[in-house]
């Protein structure tokens, strides 16, 4: 009884240690889009050449964290009032944050790898 009672602890354990969502940016924690509650968003910019998530949901007022990984990254928006200043030099090791606070769909792209893009909405 006592080994049951020992394997279910560690394993209860191991599942604890081994939980959570991942995140394919390196050296970063788990991401998600987040709804205009009035809270703020974070991106990574991951090395497989995507923005996780790819779209996210802010309130007006509101900022979006980009993430840079290892991998050069930059954030260019399409030409939309409103939007916040583009970050236009490649960035590795660190992080970047905009704020908007103007309603509307804000699309961007990475110019480092083209077809590499993402979205957010503010409300």
């Amino acid at each position: 009884m006592l080994r049951r009672i020992m394997a279910a602890t560690t394993l209860a354990a191991a599942l604890v240690a081994c939980g959570g969502g991942g995140s394919d940016y390196d050296g970063g924690g788990p991401t998600g889009p987040t709804g205009p509650t009035g809270q703020n968003a974070t991106v990574d910019a991951t090395p497989q050449i995507t923005f996780s998530p790819a779209t996210v949901t802010i309130a007006a007022g509101r900022s979006v964290t980009f993430r840079f990984g290892s991998v050069p990254h930059n954030v260019f928006f399409d030409a939309a009032s409103g939007a916040p200043a583009d970050i236009p030099t490649p960035t590795t090791n660190a992080s970047v944050t905009r704020t908007f606070n103007t309603a509307g769909t804000f699309t961007y792209d990475c110019h480092v790898h083209p077809g590499m893009s993402g979205t957010v909405i503010v409300q």
